[in-house]
């Protein structure tokens, strides 16, 4: 007895979700194993020789996909705004690691995640989009996780923090600057993320070189070689399944971030961000199963179902 065509869709539909489900996890796993291997490297070098060092592999690594797609370099839409992409993309990246020069990986990751939900109040504010009071509210008590996490006050606010809740901001921006530039191919996105931390690099190292190891110096390719895979693991993924079924894996990095600090670093992330990690995630999580919501809503207006 044979299935039926539509079972046999189906079946072929849970195998993708499935396999988007899997790449997700890995992307978000290597990415933070990239976190932590990087954070065992600021250690020792400066975080511009880092992100040079670390950029030159990813491009090594790109540069089969790169020649292949040469021509979608060629008329690259809007300029303007893709060096203020590329820019706020340095940006959060230098921050990041400058922050985890001070900072358990848990508590950076923790600003990182609030990044959605700046994305939310900065569709509303600069790209006009609407945004009603429920995801307001959302953003609310996700900034509130934020301050639960950072604990301000004279005594406990520190400029790490600071640096990493930049890079939030940063990263933030970045979504937005993204969503308003979705006609360019990804490959171009990608690659050049990694030229403009290559030129923020070159122009930070060189003030503070320290000639690598030969066992230091493999970890650095090491380090370009997983944020690759992490970049194609997670694009394949939503490529595979449904953004709704696979983004809300990516707050496995909490649990990452944890598990990498704790192992390597020896960090126990304090009960503060642990609680402020929850609210953002469930603030975000509402955020974006709202939206999942809305735009099945519009898309039943815009198509009814038949009669």
């Amino acid at each position: 007895m044979t299935a039926t065509p539509h079972a046999a869709l189906l079946a072929d539909n849970r195998t993708a979700r499935l396999a988007g489900i899997g790449l997700m996890l890995l992307g978000v796993c290597l990415f933070s194993f990239g976190d932590a291997l990087g954070k065992h490297l600021v250690a020792t070098y400066a975080v511009g020789q880092f992100l040079l060092l670390r950029s030159i592999a990813s491009l090594i690594v790109m540069s089969p996909l790169i020649w292949r797609n040469r021509a979608s370099f060629r008329a690259i839409e809007r300029p303007q705004w893709q060096l203020l992409r590329v820019t706020l993309s340095g940006a959060e990246v230098a921050a990041f690691f400058w922050a985890a020069v001070y900072l358990p990986l848990a508590d950076i990751i923790t600003y990182y995640l609030a990044a959605p939900i700046f994305v939310t109040a900065g569709s509303a504010i600069f790209l006009k989009e609407h945004v009603g009071w429920r995801r307001w509210s959302a953003v609310a008590v996700g900034f509130c996780g934020v301050l639960i996490a950072l604990q301000p006050s004279p005594q406990s606010l520190s400029w790490p923090a600071l640096i990493a809740l930049m890079g939030s901001l940063s990263f933030a921006g970045l979504m937005l600057v993204t969503r308003s530039l979705r006609q360019t191919p990804d490959i171009v996105l990608a690659s050049t993320q990694f030229m403009s931390t290559l030129v923020m690099g070159a122009i930070a190292a060189p003030f503070a070189w320290v000639t690598p190891t030969g066992g230091d110096f493999a970890l650095f390719m090491l380090g370009g070689l997983i944020s690759v895979g992490a970049l194609l693991s997670i694009n394949r993924s939503l490529i595979l399944a449904p953004a709704s079924v696979v983004v809300p894996y990516q707050y496995s990095m909490i649990v990452w971030a944890v598990a990498f600090g704790y192992i390597v670093f020896g960090d126990i992330p304090s009960t503060a961000t642990f609680i402020g990690a929850a609210v953002i995630i469930a603030a975000g999580l509402y955020i974006f199963l709202r939206e999942q919501a809305q735009g099945r809503r519009n898309a039943t207006i815009v198509n009814p179902p038949p009669a």
